[in-house]
């Protein structure tokens, strides 16, 4: 068999940057399985946001391309790999989040091929700006996913670190940019039964 090497080198940096990505499975999250034994990993928080994406597009305020979408939501996360995740309601990590995740993009999406490259870090930068209709279903996604567990789960990661209303409220202010119409789903289904049992602390 012929071996082009440029082929060759460019399968190389792919599979470097696969197992790479594997380390994403290490990475927990505080968002509760739906059993409430153990708490989600960054993978498995991706792996549910694709489906959702693919799922619930049809509510997307404006019309998304679904694949780019998934795309996003799929990469987003990689720089946690590097960074750590940095829970939602953590003021003092968010701080220094910024500055955390974009040395991880830089080195972690180094590891691709120069077009891939490009392309991978200009899915996580878009998201990042929240400005397309992508970016913002995606952080929809990213926002409404948790809301469902946490409501699946009686609020247990809320009252573990006595999360309030207001804090929630604060965190999904945008969420009504990606769908109206899930965030008012996520409202009423998610949210507000957990007001009423006192899970979420007014």
């Amino acid at each position: 068999m012929n071996v082009n090497k440029e082929q060759e080198d460019r399968l190389d940096q792919q599979f470097d940057f696969l197992r790479e990505i594997d380390r994403e499975k290490f990475i927990s999250r505080q968002t509760y399985l739906t059993d409430a034994k153990r708490k989600e990993d960054d993978a498995e928080h991706a792996w549910h946001m694709a489906v959702m994406t693919l799922l619930l597009s049809e509510y997307a305020n404006e019309e998304i391309d679904v694949l780019r979408t998934i795309s996003m939501v799929l990469v987003h996360d990689l720089v946690e790999i590097d960074a750590g995740d940095t829970y939602a309601y953590d003021e003092a990590g968010k701080e220094t989040q910024q500055d955390r995740e974009k040395a991880a993009a830089d080195r972690i999406f180094a590891l691709l091929p120069d077009d891939q490259e490009a392309k991978f870090r200009g899915l996580w930068d878009e998201f990042e700006a929240w400005d397309s209709p992508e970016a913002k279903f995606a952080h929809a996604m990213d926002n409404i996913q948790p809301l469902m567990l946490n409501a699946a789960t009686d609020g247990k990661s809320w009252e573990e670190h006595g999360v309030r209303l207001a804090q929630v409220e604060k965190r999904n202010e945008k969420t009504a940019q990606g769908s109206d119409r899930l965030w008012a789903y996520a409202y009423e289904q998610f949210i507000a039964p957990s007001v009423e049992t006192g899970k979420l602390r007014k």
